[in-house]
């Protein structure tokens, strides 16, 4: 996944820090990587986005006339393919299910899973984060953002350049109703690491599992394929989950 913060670009070059930029601009919170969508995921993405698609154009969500009920909402921030927030929502038919990412590709494959499953408690955006969360998501609304493995960014340099920083982290907060859960999770330890020390020091959240300590991997997190291949071969993947308590 790599969707990660806007933030004000300096110079072409990181490592020309003292040189201060003339123009500042806006970057993505994603890097667009090519793809090619298979003729399911046309066929899926051309019937089922006026069914499941959601537009930031629409401006701010009202969650009851989006799902026509009244449940508990979960934001899924670079979902990937989609793979792993299909099985959720399909799961846990008690819940809606928002799920945000950039690439058309798997847009694509998760309106082709929606379909064929016929999951009824799931939507989608096709556009940036940050923008979705300022224009079309509550406050206070949210029971649950989940952060799987974006982009770690693991030259130090561009470590500036990882979603979870503690700007981020606190417009977070304020979607999630309090007592709301905030669930990251990385296979890059230098990333799980920042991202525990970002969280415990951010105001109005409270690590579930205790006080600098990573969370076993909750059972409706399903486990991917690649996670399961790097576990075979000795890799790690951190979870953290922090309650919004104020």
């Amino acid at each position: 996944m790599s969707i990660e913060q806007e933030s004000p670009v300096g110079t072409e070059n990181d490592d020309q820090a003292d040189v201060k930029p003339k123009h500042f601009r806006r970057i993505r919170s994603f890097v667009k990587r090519p793809g090619r969508m298979t003729e399911g995921q046309k066929k899926a993405y051309a019937e089922q986005w006026p069914i499941y698609g959601l537009s930031v154009s629409d401006g701010m969500l009202d969650y009851s006339a989006t799902f026509k009920r009244s449940a508990p909402v979960v934001l899924e921030i670079g979902f990937g393919m989609g793979a792993s927030l299909a099985k959720m929502a399909l799961a846990d038919p008690d819940s809606d299910f928002i799920g945000i990412e950039v690439h058309h590709t798997g847009v694509g494959k998760l309106l082709q899973l929606a379909d064929e499953q016929q999951i009824s408690n799931l939507k989608a955006y096709e556009h940036d984060a940050v923008e979705v969360l300022e224009q079309c998501l509550p406050d206070n609304s949210l029971q649950r953002i989940q952060i799987y493995f974006p982009d770690p960014w693991h030259k130090k340099k561009h470590n500036k350049r990882r979603l979870i920083q503690p700007a981020f982290v606190q417009q977070l907060r304020q979607k999630l109703v309090v007592g709301g859960v905030l669930h990251l999770a990385t296979d890059w330890e230098n990333y799980a690491e920042q991202m525990l020390e970002v969280l415990s020091e951010a105001a109005g959240f409270e690590n579930t599992v205790g006080k600098g300590e990573y969370a076993p991997r909750p059972e409706y997190r399903p486990k991917t394929k690649f996670e399961a291949r790097g576990e075979r071969l000795g890799h790690g993947v951190w979870d953290l989950l922090f309650v919004r308590v104020g």
